[in-house]
């Protein structure tokens, strides 16, 4: 199971030691109490992967393993951080320690969250009972990482100043006091889960052909690979080894894999102190003195002791290497006076800086990880707005080449630069709009950011690059576009743009006809949408939908197939209409020679309209 990372009847353990620590009153009793509830909803989730042996054991060996690292990774710090939270006496610590334990949390959240999200279910017998609480906790962790969020924000600067006598985050207390459960609906619907298994072959495909399209433009297309992977943990480790705590990170409580000293002298996961700087964090997490540069410092002597570590353990080693290469700073200094020249006073100065960084962060991942240490991306996304239109499509495309590396992501959205990019999209020239859709596209691969993109009024600008863009800008705008619809919430203000009428036009416009495969695979997103099903059938697309069915694009064909059936399932006159319509024909050559989605559809459909007739 896992690879051997950790047993079921291990983690189960280490689930009730989670809900068995004590919670006392104190500064973090909210944090602690919220985190325990969510890492109890897991349990039944344990218990039936412990009791079911895997439905495709072939495919389980290796896309398991990412998923259930991640979780036993982050309930093992969990477990660390509700020891140290529950014990923390806020009138014995500074502000800066009460500090970093709230980014710990957020650290957590974010692991848990990810773990989750990334969970084959298609592997596992899992009840729809235990999906809903899987669902509940990620829904609840996905809002519990928007109020971590910024952790410089005035809210909690001014919680930080309250008296600590009786409940000494007031005021953080009250922002958390939104953690009453909310709808599922209002979240991603457990549909949703049904569409992740189910879904469109070139959804299921999204994230690999369509970064292979985007960053053909600009990128470096010899890595797109890992855009598109999970930061998979590398700590995996028997049920009761013990890593040595000087191993661990101190903000994030994972063992390091790029391990890096601050200028007090201290050692941290370079991704982790990374983003506790660019939140506005001046100090050092550990000691709170100030840090008097921001330079990272590759700790290569407790590199090489974690990596001998982990061969006398016969555990994975964790690594900070792209490939097998080691990452070179040795450009750091050419990369940090270009950054400088970026907030140069001279037009030319800034544009030729951003010019030469558009170039440095298409040649690899090294560039695009070195110049986010330099402190680049707030300068350039403050950059996306400049008159200067060559320094602008400029902006846009580094900002774009950088979100290829994930932790990147992160930065980027910290910086706060999704309403920077919707202007771009907005009013920019059509090559920066085109990048700005491909931006858009990949930090929505992470789903908190598709709910905070989905918010940014971004999807009716998206909508309009669809209708009105070139060919490629097209392509953006659609590829873009259906990854946010994973996102429930974002399938209404899709239809309120009006992309269901653009779509529809894509069905028939031979003009378009190249994006026929686009428009099927998000209008079978948003048929479970009732909104989009209404818009959908209202503009009477049956007929252009029955025509596909009849052509020889197999993908197509399925995808056709999957909306009709959500159309007309419950619908007796639509299913009628089909089957005049001509749809009996080709369904039956589909249930025999589709793809086994296809003929699951074209089956459900036959059964359907036999009923019908009957």
């Amino acid at each position: 199971m896992a690879g051997g990372i950790i047993s079921p009847a291990s983690l189960l353990i280490l689930i009730a030691d989670i809900v068995e620590i004590p919670l006392n009153a104190g500064v973090f009793k909210k944090d602690c109490s919220d985190l325990t509830r969510r890492v109890c909803l897991l349990t039944h989730l344990v218990e039936e992967i412990r009791d079911s042996t895997p439905i495709d054991s072939a495919a389980s060996s290796s896309s398991e393993n990412d998923w259930w690292s991640d979780l036993v990774v982050g309930l093992q710090a969990a477990k660390r951080l509700l020891f140290t939270a529950t014990r923390f006496q806020a009138r014995d610590s500074s502000d800066g320690a009460a500090k970093r334990i709230s980014f710990q949390f957020q650290c957590i959240t974010w692991k848990l969250e990810k773990a989750l999200s990334n969970l084959p279910y298609d592997l596992y017998d899992i009840s729809d009972e235990v999906r809903e609480q899987v669902e509940l906790s990620r829904s609840q962790l996905r809002r519990a990482m928007q109020r971590y969020g910024s952790l410089n924000s005035n809210k909690f600067s001014s919680g930080l100043s309250e008296p600590m006598e009786r409940d000494g985050f007031s005021n953080i207390i009250k922002i958390k006091a939104e953690e009453k459960l909310e709808s599922i609906s209002e979240t991603l619907h457990l549909a949703e889960e049904e569409e992740k298994q189910d879904s469109p072959p070139l959804l299921r495909k999204s994230s690999s052909i369509s970064l292979a399209f985007y960053l053909s433009k600009d990128a470096d297309t010899d890595r797109l690979d890992k855009m598109v992977t999970k930061n998979t943990d590398e700590s995996k480790k028997s049920d009761k080894l013990t890593i040595p705590v000087d191993f661990l990170c101190p903000v994030s409580l994972e063992l390091m894999k790029d391990p890096v000293i601050v200028a007090t002298g201290q050692t941290y996961e370079r991704a982790y102190i990374q983003r506790w700087i660019d939140c506005g964090n001046l100090t050092c997490p550990k000691t709170q003195q100030k840090l008097e540069n921001f330079t990272l410092t590759p700790n290569y002597v407790l590199r090489s002791l974690i990596s001998r570590w982990c061969t006398e353990h016969n555990i994975e080693q964790p690594t900070g290497c792209i490939n097998g290469r080691t990452k070179n700073h040795g450009d750091m200094s050419v990369i940090r006076a270009l950054v400088h020249r970026l907030s140069s006073r001279s037009i030319e100065d800034r544009r030729s800086a951003v010019s030469e960084i558009r170039s440095l962060s298409k040649r690899s991942t090294d560039n695009r990880i070195l110049i986010a240490e330099a402190g680049a991306i707030p300068i350039l996304v403050n950059l996306l707005t400049s008159e200067d239109v060559a320094t602008q499509e400029n902006a846009i495309t580094c900002v774009l080449n950088l979100s290829i590396y994930d932790n990147n992501k992160e930065l980027i959205m910290f910086a706060g630069a999704v309403t920077s990019i919707v202007q771009v999209l907005r009013a920019g020239t059509m090559e920066a709009r085109e990048n700005a859709a491909a931006t858009l596209f990949s930090l929505s691969l992470a789903d908190e950011n598709k709910i905070i993109i989905g918010g940014s009024g971004a999807i009716p600008a998206l909508v309009d690059l669809l209708e009105n863009g070139t060919p490629r800008g097209k392509k953006d705008a659609a590829t873009a576009l259906f990854n946010l619809c994973i996102y429930q919430g974002n399938k209404g203000r899709a239809v309120r743009a009006g992309i269901v009428t653009a779509l529809v036009k894509m069905l028939s416009d031979l003009s378009s006809h190249r994006m026929v495969d686009e428009a099927l695979t998000i209008l079978s997103v948003l048929a479970s949408n009732q909104d989009a099903k209404s818009a959908i059938l209202k503009v009477n697309t049956l007929p252009a939908l029955i025509g596909i069915l009849q052509t020889d694009q197999a993908r197509n064909r399925e995808n056709a197939a999957a909306i009709l059936l959500s159309l007309c399932k419950r619908d007796t006159e639509k299913l009628i209409s089909i089957g005049r319509l001509g749809a009996v024909v080709p369904l039956m050559d589909l249930s025999n020679n589709g793809t086994e989605r296809g003929k699951r559809k074209a089956m459900s459909l036959l059964e359907l309209l036999r009923k019908a007739c009957q």
